[in-house]
């Protein structure tokens, strides 16, 4: 984050990054519920932090995803801005691409922390990790002039992943080295080695993510947008960050559009302008520009009228019609849960942008009692403050 950013920008962007995971939290419950009359019926007026329970499903078409989790847990999504917001920490706030990919394969893959749902792009993600780093192993046993049997190539393969996984160029030989002087003194083996955990640095790739149009594409992008803001490099850093999970060029377009109209609410920009800013990048502008139109807030309505799956050309146009109407963050954050579908991915935009104009607390900004609902809470809040306040 800029270094110069007053006490009032901080606290903006703290209020912001907060919107994101309680508008997630407080959308589980009747996510993948597309039937909107169902939703109602079942939530009423006040259709946030519900329990996640197959019953809601059993009228109504909709996919229940989230056995298991309880009241104030985050979906998916933001288990993947948690990981993000991890990396950036790690980084002092800079992306590195290597280390978020690692962190998301620590996360999600096999052994990970992650119990729950795993959308598309995340299990082709992981798909991809594994292919380009077997990729990159058949490149060095192509390469290496030393006679190995295939008991030995299999050890040093043992040997050499958690490093290559951790570190890159010139901190890698030597514990490699080390590694291998376990099992073989013998130099050519060790060199070996080392040739293999270089190869595999030098064919590691940083898009790795899946052909995808999907809501992760733009759904974690606030503590990117949030480490960088104003920056003239942003645009670049979204579409390296979005790359990792959506390596589709669609996909790219629509986070820059999301990820400018949240640098420019995130940095006290009025919401017509930051929009104003924003549709020029989106794939289709004009979708844009009639959601934004009209007087009347209507969630349901705005899901008719554009869609209400995970798919990017239709979930940017309800949310940029939730924004542009709603007059708190709870309305906003109500009207979303009501529209149906992808109310969590599309909360990640609207959650952040609505508490970013309006704070928390008061009549329209963060409710402190779903704030209080949000599962640790603590934890998640002293991240989001040591993230914009390092530097």
């Amino acid at each position: 984050m800029n270094q110069e950013a007053k006490p009032t920008d901080r606290s903006r962007l703290i209020n912001a990054l907060a919107g994101g995971w309680v508008a997630d939290a407080a959308s589980l419950g009747l996510h993948w519920l597309y039937d909107s009359d169902r939703i109602e019926e079942v939530g009423g007026t006040t259709p946030e932090f519900l329990p996640p329970r197959a019953d809601y499903f059993r009228k109504g078409f909709g996919y229940f995803a989230h056995e298991g989790k309880q009241v104030g847990d985050v979906s998916h999504y933001g288990a993947a801005t948690g990981v993000l917001t991890e990396s950036l920490l790690a980084g002092d706030g800079r992306l590195d691409i290597r280390d978020y990919q690692r962190r998301f394969r620590v996360f999600f893959g096999p052994g990970g922390q992650w119990q729950g749902f795993i959308d598309n792009p995340t299990r082709i993600t992981l798909d991809n990790l594994t292919a380009i780093e077997k990729n990159a192993i058949e490149q060095a046993w192509a390469t290496t002039t030393a006679e190995l049997t295939d008991k030995q190539k299999r050890v040093l393969v043992q040997k050499v992943l958690p490093y290559t996984r951790h570190l890159s160029g010139e901190q890698l030989a030597e514990p490699v080295r080390k590694a291998i002087d376990l099992s073989y003194k013998e130099k050519a083996i060790q060199d070996a080695g080392v040739h293999l955990a270089e190869t595999i640095d030098r064919h590691l790739k940083s898009e790795s993510g899946a052909d995808d149009l999907q809501l992760p594409a733009v759904s974690k992008l606030s503590p990117l947008v949030a480490s960088h803001l104003g920056q003239g490099d942003l645009m670049a850093l979204v579409e390296a960050a979005v790359r990792v999970t959506n390596h589709n060029d669609e996909a790219v377009a629509w986070a820059r559009c999301a990820a400018r109209l949240m640098d420019g609410v995130f940095r006290g920009d009025a919401l017509s302008d930051s929009t104003a800013a924003a549709v020029p990048e989106a794939p289709d502008p004009e979708s844009l520009k009639r959601a934004c139109s009209g007087s009347a807030l209507d969630g349901p309505a705005a899901g008719e009228r554009f869609g209400r799956t995970c798919y990017l050309h239709e979930a940017m146009p309800v949310i940029f019609h939730i924004l542009s109407h709603a007059g708190s963050y709870t309305e906003a954050v109500r009207a979303n849960i009501l529209c149906g579908g992808d109310s969590c991915g599309r909360a990640w935009v609207i959650g952040p942008v609505m508490a970013a104009l309006h704070g928390v607390g008061g009549e329209r900004g963060i409710p402190l009692s779903w704030l209080a609902r949000l599962t640790d809470a603590p934890g998640i809040l002293a991240d989001i403050e040591a993230l914009v306040n390092q530097g």
